[in-house]
């Protein structure tokens, strides 16, 4: 294990990129790229051409923050105050640069001010990952590029193992002397037949358990990722496969099977997790996601040996899954959810999904159906961070609610803001709960 320790800290693609040397080394050049880029010689640079260039930027800035916020609405909530401020940063790296580009009629010169707006474009880019924790390394970055997913294993086992009643699997379990060391990780295609929605490959992580003779019917937990975002958000950033097989190593290859589902089509749609008139989104995820994995794996049944979890959008689209298909899902762990699905505003939502129809709305939203129902049998886990202004107050919100609906509930205030070092957290520390809840150990 120290062998492998060390070989990961001397492989250049393992050193962080969101703190350190590379993270401040980052942040020092490109201060000094702009500081370069914004100082010139000449009368008519410091009173006319800088001046020119920093009101272009801040125009430019502003305008792309009220084309993504006011016009095209891509996301749920407006672009973060910390993001629109770096992109106003590298906007005025590459303003400056067009304005030096013009003054330097010699190519090293033109290639030096490239240089330095790259380097500006650069820090930004790094100071907007180092908020979210997105590509801790450059492993995680080039993961599309470098990392191969397996094939999923279907072959159905002649022989199975279930928990009695009144037991835990983990009870009953004795792992075989040849037991893998590590799950595996594949990426396949969920149809949805009933629903006609279409999306993106996810990804099946199947535990060192479920390669054994009998094979243990173990639990299931659909995994979903936020918007903008997508399946393999999970495996790359969330670090997926490693927080399990470290949770297996510990249970003797026991884990749950995780299905890493998509439930938008799109990192630019939101469907809102509902049946409306945008698609049947929660009919796939409550009926033909659930069909596939029974028709596909064999798994534990019932809604107790189900949970679903997510992150922002898929957080908020976790509980309406919890709240509105109860008999599939009956555990949920909702990560830095929303108060209800939007699509930018509540009037917006509901005239765009339900043709301006709020009791169809309100026949959906968790809120106002946890306002009518009690969910006693339901048990679910409420985590955010603690300096995320705009999604804790909604959490404890929805958390309160959820409380006063009898649903056996948990909220979980974690170190950090909207970023993965919150995201992946609220699974691992979780694991332990799931798995006593699933039925999974005692």
């Amino acid at each position: 294990m120290m062998t492998l320790a060390l070989a990961a800290t001397w492989n250049p693609l393992d050193w962080p990129l969101t703190h350190g040397p590379i993270a401040y080394a980052v942040l020092a050049a490109g201060w000094g790229a702009l500081l370069m880029l914004a100082v010139a010689r000449g009368r008519r640079w410091g009173l006319r051409l800088l001046p020119c260039a920093v009101v272009l930027a801040v125009a430019l800035t502003l305008l792309i923050d009220v084309a993504v916020d006011d016009w095209w609405q891509p996301f749920p909530e407006g672009l973060p105050d910390e993001v629109t401020v770096w992109i106003g940063t590298a906007v005025l790296g590459l303003s400056l640069a067009g304005f030096r580009l013009r003054r330097l009629p010699w190519w090293p010169g033109r290639a030096l001010v490239a240089l330095a707006a790259g380097l500006a474009v650069l820090m930004a880019s790094s100071q907007v990952n180092r908020l979210f924790d997105q590509y801790p390394t450059a492993r995680v970055l080039l993961a599309p590029w470098i990392s191969d997913t397996g094939t999923l294993d279907t072959t159905q086992a002649d022989r199975t193992l279930a928990a009695p009643p009144g037991k835990a699997l983990a009870d009953v379990w004795t792992p075989p002397a040849d037991l893998p060391v590590k799950g595996t990780i594949a990426g396949v295609r969920i149809p949805g037949p009933r629903s006609a929605f279409r999306t993106r490959p996810g990804f099946v992580y199947l535990p060192p358990a479920y390669q054994a003779t009998p094979r243990p019917l173990l639990p299931v937990l659909v995994l979903l990722p936020g918007q903008p975002g997508a399946p393999e958000d999970w495996i790359n950033s969330g670090g997926l496969q490693d927080m399990m097989d470290g949770f297996a190593a510990a249970h003797r290859g026991l884990a749950p099977i995780v299905v890493v589902a998509d439930p938008t089509g799109s990192p630019w749609v939101n469907q809102l997790c509902m049946d409306s008139r945008l698609a049947k989104a929660q009919t796939y995820l409550a009926h033909d996601v659930p069909a596939w994995v029974r028709d596909t794996l064999q798994t534990a049944t019932g809604r107790q040996s189900w949970a679903v979890a997510g992150l922002s959008f898929g957080g908020t689209c976790s509980l309406q899954l919890a709240l509105n298909a109860p008999e599939v899902y009956g555990s949920f762990i909702n990560i830095s959810g929303q108060q209800e699905p939007t699509l930018g505003s509540h009037g917006k939502s509901v005239k765009e999904a339900f043709g301006g129809d709020e009791a169809a709305f309100e026949a959906v939203d968790p809120m106002h159906v946890m306002a009518r129902k009690k969910f006693p049998d339901t048990a679910g886990i409420f985590v955010v961070g603690a300096n995320d202004q705009e999604f804790r107050p909604q959490q404890e919100k929805v958390y309160a609610a959820a409380v006063r609906a009898d649903v056996s509930v948990q909220l979980q205030i974690k170190p950090g803001w909207h970023d993965w070092t919150v995201f992946r957290a609220a699974i691992s520390d979780n694991l332990q709960w799931l798995a006593k809840r699933t039925g999974l150990i005692g």
